[in-house]
């Protein structure tokens, strides 16, 4: 998956951080704290087939946190085109790699070594 982002936890107030964490916590109440955020990412998955990334349905804000449970950091797309977000726990068996302005990352459900995704943070 890739992601693009144009913005960080700089663009928020302590305040809408707080908003943001009671948010998280609604979802996953381990969360305990908000690491850094891009304000605008978008979603795209490879399609190996055509060759080309193709976007997905998931574009917001971008989320990198902390929290109490195993395992100890995640992130989560707070969807803005629909109610599904994206979560993403952050363990051993997630690939990483920044090409800016693109987060490519390959998780343990990704079959195919190929197939990646990518947020770019617009």
């Amino acid at each position: 998956m890739t992601a693009t982002s144009a913005g960080s936890s700089s663009c928020l107030t302590a305040k809408g951080l707080d908003i943001s964490l009671a948010a998280l916590q609604r979802q996953d109440p381990y969360i305990n704290n908000i690491v850094d955020v891009a304000s605008q990412v978008a979603l795209y998955t490879y399609n190996n087939r055509g060759n080309e990334w193709e976007k997905t349905e998931v574009e917001g804000t971008l989320f990198i946190y902390t929290r109490l449970a195993s395992p100890r950091h995640g992130f989560t797309i707070m969807n803005r085109l629909s109610m599904e977000n994206l979560t993403e726990p952050i363990t051993k068996d997630l690939d990483f790699q920044l090409q800016h302005p693109f987060l490519l990352y390959r998780n343990a459900r990704c079959k195919d070594k190929d197939t990646p995704v990518r947020a770019e943070l617009l």
